[in-house]
């Protein structure tokens, strides 16, 4: 596996797992939780921005004058990081909305 495949798969798995605790966190505060809830989307957060990390590095590689290959892999990794912050936006506003509306 070559670098770029390798950064590929670690923004996969980052937002992967980004896109799942925001889905629990919007389970957590349906069941009350809140406490619970805001907790997973911290730890949401943190893999958003390891996954941002590895694309930044792929961004200044190619800004520095290295040719980085256009791979379908970059591409669903791409795909899944902007499916997963728009799902983490999302779960966000659904928590604090319910939160909200409790008090």
């Amino acid at each position: 596996m070559d670098g770029l495949e390798l950064v590929s798969f670690e923004i996969i798995s980052n937002v992967g797992m980004a896109k799942s605790l925001a889905i629990e966190a919007i389970r957590e505060c349906r069941q009350g939780n809140y406490t619970v809830s805001k907790e997973k989307l911290e730890e949401c957060n943190k893999f958003m921005i390891k996954a941002h990390h590895s694309h930044s590095e792929l961004i200044q590689k190619e800004a520095s004058g290295e040719k980085v290959e256009f791979s379908l892999i970059l591409m669903h990794a791409e795909d899944q990081m902007l499916s997963a912050e728009t799902t983490m936006v999302l779960a966000n506003e659904i928590v604090d909305m319910y939160i909200d509306l409790k008090k």
